[in-house]
């Protein structure tokens, strides 16, 4: 009997125990899988951000995207999308420590294939230099805005308001 209640009072323990949330991904991928991620018709408001470890108003920005996508996670129909554009031979000894080390918790892709980048920055908007920070916002596979500049928090927040 008596471990019969040690049992019970172990099964409870562990019931009790906050769920762990679920990793971001963080993933290497060419242009046409990314794309993939974000262009699908799902009622989902994708927040799709071009950036790099080395780009200081990239950096800078971070933050501020961090605290916004905190607030926003829980929302089945938003999701925010963090894509590299350092050097794939830094995936494991750059990107990956700089994520750890910020405590980014969004989804996180490194673009590998920068040498295509005349045929997929175009791609994503025709007046886009190719400059970072660049924010694009999607829903339903339509792209519904593009920044290629640093957005503070409440410039983020307002263009996801505007379309969520």
């Amino acid at each position: 009997m008596k471990f019969i209640y040690i049992g019970i009072f172990t099964l409870l323990i562990v019931s009790c125990q906050p769920s762990k949330p679920t990793e971001p991904t963080v993933k290497m991928v060419a242009y046409e899988e990314l794309e993939k991620v974000f262009k699908q018709q799902d009622d989902i408001l994708y927040v799709v951000n071009f950036w790099a470890t080395w780009c200081k108003p990239c950096i800078e920005e971070l933050p501020d995207f961090m605290a916004v996508n905190k607030k926003y996670q829980d929302q089945k129909n938003f999701k925010m999308v963090l894509v590299s554009l350092d050097r794939a031979k830094d995936f494991e000894t750059v990107m990956k420590p700089f994520l750890q080390k910020n405590q980014i918790t969004t989804d996180v892709y490194l673009l590998d294939d920068n040498k295509r980048m005349n045929t997929w920055i175009p791609a994503f908007d025709t007046n886009w230099s190719g400059a970072i920070p660049a924010t694009f916002l999607y829903k339903n596979g339509k792209k519904l805005e593009f920044k290629e500049q640093s957005l503070s928090k409440d410039d983020l927040e307002q263009l996801i308001k505007t379309h969520l």
